[in-house]
């Protein structure tokens, strides 16, 4: 049988299938046979991922934001609901939709918008004015670059670009206007029977119905599932470190970094911008260079730059401020423009430049030479660096050790904690909606009944609750969700079963009642023999607040008389309250009656109305044109 094989194996087929193979590990390698390819990414959109890092950064600010919005008050449980991750997930897949859409449509935000934008963010004013020097402060402080910065900036204002666009091009005709203040300012007249909820005819509840009840509707009286923890936890801030530096130290760094004290030399411009009219055709950039050079010779002979931008000039941004643009660094204008500004002396007008945005007629108006702060001048600013980032330091050698000994030993706290020189603290038995102190942390709670902790017995991964402070728990005493005796909650039983007859007592009394108007019966005949009243509103308006607001609402949502025949309905009210209503009349409001604020109120009501269902509808119709997958196991 070898030899065989050895023969079909000599031939000139094998030799061909052997080489393709010799080929195709010389191009891809043989490793790339032995090793499993996995993805990580939560939603793919064409080919555009949102990876699992950013999926978490960006639900984290959404638990943030509505831990605040309510005041703390929202339950852990909350944000576990696969719907509340959908929908931040839908959120960023419809920002990358958004830029996909831009690329193919060639929107691209100008380099003179992304710069105001960025010089409009309070955290790089100083005084209400830009301040470059903290602007590059912050962004290092953050391992961001300026070029990284833009990127991300240009990527956010280009996620809503579209969005704007489609707002301000929603058009809202008079007749429009007319048909809505029309609906909005109508009213109505009713007459209706109010039917108060009855007395219980029945109050006589056996200990058998209560006893099945409470079998029925066991889950309704539990105690909760509760866990107490044991935790350890580390602040940066409380760590013993040395952080007072000798001044050798601190000329040290002083020296390795002295480019970060050196200001370059800046300049304070003005100046006036004519767009290219058309579609950019040469005749077009012909007359917009033409427009813009006599600006600059009338700049040069004498008038204003600021009065001609004030009236001429087509950045919005900038027009009212006679084209201020404050003091501009290097690397922070489109090139052609700082090639054109750093070229000029103090005090002169450019020849028209051309940028993405058009032409600009720029006037230096003062230089601000760029100087070298002292070491002396520097040496706290060194000092507070080096303090924070000594702790720092501290702080990541000691969490990293101790995150690794509780790995180790996932079953203890105890020998991490010993490493560390902290204590092994515990908490109170607490419930998923939270409990008292640390217990009260939602990242805690999830944490505490997570899988890994919960139901494996390891200790936790370390949770961040705050800058350079952090906890790892394990379990110290679990009790299952257990029945409330039947004694504690008899009563409780009692009143939901009494609350039950009421409800369907007072819903059989207002059926058999509304049934009669079917029949043919008046208000009248029934609300005597009821020993009630008809009560009559005229001109009732959608707002009106002398009435129930669930009568409101149905009122308004009756259909328009038909042939003069009287419209009725049963309304359900609060309480076990019901009302047995009939639309007398319906007057359409004057929209003429209006003055021009309110008509052009409702107006603006109607195009953001507009806009809304206009970007909802691009929206949806740019990701059905889309390949988007989903990795649901991943969010």
């Amino acid at each position: 049988m070898l030899t065989a094989l050895r023969e079909k194996t000599g031939g000139l087929l094998a030799k061909i299938i052997l080489g393709l193979i010799v080929i195709a590990f010389s191009f891809f390698g043989i490793e790339s046979y032995f090793q499993a390819q996995s993805d990580t990414y939560v939603a793919r959109i064409g080919d555009r991922e949102i990876s699992s890092d950013q999926f978490r950064s960006r639900f984290e600010e959404y638990r943030q934001v509505q831990m605040q919005r309510s005041g703390g008050a929202l339950d852990a449980r909350y944000f576990e609901q696969p719907q509340i991750k959908r929908q931040v997930l839908d959120q960023l897949i419809d920002e990358q939709v958004m830029l996909a859409a831009n690329e193919d449509l060639g929107v691209v935000i100008p380099v003179d918008r992304l710069r105001q934008e960025i010089m409009r963010i309070p955290n790089f004013q100083t005084n209400g004015q830009f301040d470059p020097a903290l602007y590059r402060a912050a962004l290092g402080a953050q391992g961001m670059t300026p070029a990284m910065f833009d990127v991300r900036v240009s990527e956010d204002m280009a996620s809503r670009e579209m969005a704007m666009q489609i707002a301000t091009s929603a058009v809202v005709t008079d007749v429009e206007v007319n048909a809505y203040l029309r609906l909005r300012g109508q009213q109505r007249d009713v007459r209706f029977i109010a039917l108060p909820a009855p007395e219980l005819a029945d109050r006589e509840v056996t200990a058998e119905a209560i006893e099945a009840y409470y079998t029925e509707h066991q889950q309704d009286f539990m105690f909760p599932e509760q866990v107490a923890i044991e935790y350890i936890e580390l602040e940066g801030s409380k760590l013993d470190i040395n952080v007072i530096p000798d001044d050798a130290t601190l000329r040290g760094r002083y020296d390795n970094e002295k480019s970060r004290f050196v200001s370059t030399e800046q300049r304070l411009a003005s100046h006036l911008l004519v767009k290219v009219g058309g579609k950019g055709a040469p005749d077009d950039q012909k007359a917009a260079l033409e427009k813009a050079q006599k600006f600059a010779d009338d700049a040069r002979a004498g008038t204003e730059l600021a009065a001609l931008a004030r009236e001429h000039s087509d950045d919005l941004g900038s027009r009212s401020l006679g084209g201020d643009l404050g003091w501009i660094d290097r690397e922070m204008t489109d090139p052609a423009f700082e090639g054109a500004l750093y070229a000029l002396e103090k005090g002169a007008i450019s020849d028209p430049v051309l940028s993405a945005d058009g032409y600009h007629v720029i006037e230096l108006r003062d230089v601000r030479p760029g100087a070298t702060r002292t070491f002396e001048e520097v040496r706290d600013e060194l000092a507070r660096e080096f303090a924070e980032s000594e702790r720092e330091r501290g702080f990541n050698t000691t969490s990293g050790r101790l995150i690794d000994m509780t790995y180790q030993d996932s079953t203890s706290l105890e020998p991490a904690a010993r490493d560390a020189g902290l204590q092994v603290q515990t908490t109170p038995l607490f419930s998923r909606d939270g409990g008292e102190g640390i217990a009260a942390n939602p990242l805690v709670l999830r944490a505490a009944f997570s899988d890994q902790v919960l139901v494996q017995g390891n200790n936790s991964d370390a949770v961040e609750i705050g800058p350079e402070h952090i906890i790892v728990l394990r379990i110290g005493e679990h009790r299952q969700a257990s029945p409330k005796p039947l004694d504690d909650v008899r009563e409780a039983i009692r009143e939901r079963i009494l609350q039950a007859r009421l409800a369907s007592q007072a819903r059989e009394r207002a059926d058999a009642l509304y049934a009669r108007i079917g029949a043919g019966e008046s208000l009248e005949a029934i609300a005597e023999e009821a020993g009630l009243k008809v009560n009559e509103e005229k001109g009732i308006g959608r707002n009106a607040i002398n009435l129930d607001s669930a009568l409101v609402s149905a009122i308004f949502e009756m259909p328009r008389l038909r042939d003069d025949a009287a419209e009725t309905r049963l309304v359900s009210l609060a309480a076990n309250e019901f009302a047995i209503v009939r639309l007398e009349g319906v007057a359409d409001a004057d929209p003429t009656a209006l003055d021009s604020p309110s008509r052009e109120a409702a107006r603006n009501a109607l195009q953001q109305a507009s806009a809304m269902e206009e970007t909802r509808d691009f929206m949806a119709a740019v990701r059905a044109g889309m390949k988007i997958t989903i990795a649901e196991d991943r969010m």
